[in-house]
């Protein structure tokens, strides 16, 4: 059982974002930039770059790239950073919080389909299994 877990976390992953892409497609909006929004909307806004960098897990300059488009989008601005002239700070505009709304709302709706039959006290123990099998990882890096 084991050896399967990487497999059907990847399966599991791959559908989520492919039908949720299909649902956001009219909004013109990549999995990579919608899931940028989402880190940025649940991290709290005002994070510099680098933070949520860190917090998503990947390099800085592929951040930058994200937040270009979103930002050509009107989705997020930059602005500086009081404390530091090099760093800047991440907002999501009132278009960026309008597709936020979206977002959730068609994102509910996925999962409340993709949950359907699961059981409550199912869902809670897979939740723990991940959340152990991230600390574990944490620990490695």
């Amino acid at each position: 059982m084991r050896d399967q877990l990487p497999f059907a976390l990847a399966r599991v992953f791959r559908r989520w974002r492919k039908l949720l892409d299909e649902r956001l497609k009219d909004l013109g909006v990549t999995q990579a930039r919608w899931t940028t929004m989402v880190y940025l909307h649940r991290s709290g806004e005002g994070l510099t770059q680098r933070d949520l960098a860190s917090r998503m897990a990947i390099e800085n300059p592929t951040l930058v790239r994200l937040l270009d488009n979103l930002e050509s989008q009107g989705l997020v601005e930059r602005r500086a950073c009081e404390e530091d002239r090099r760093a800047r700070r991440l907002f999501l505009t009132a278009k960026g919080n309008d597709f936020m709304g979206v977002l959730y709302e068609r994102s509910e709706d996925l999962r409340n389909q993709l949950l359907d039959g699961v059981a409550e006290k199912d869902l809670k123990a897979t939740i723990k299994v991940m959340d152990r099998v991230v600390a574990n990882a944490e620990k490695l890096l």
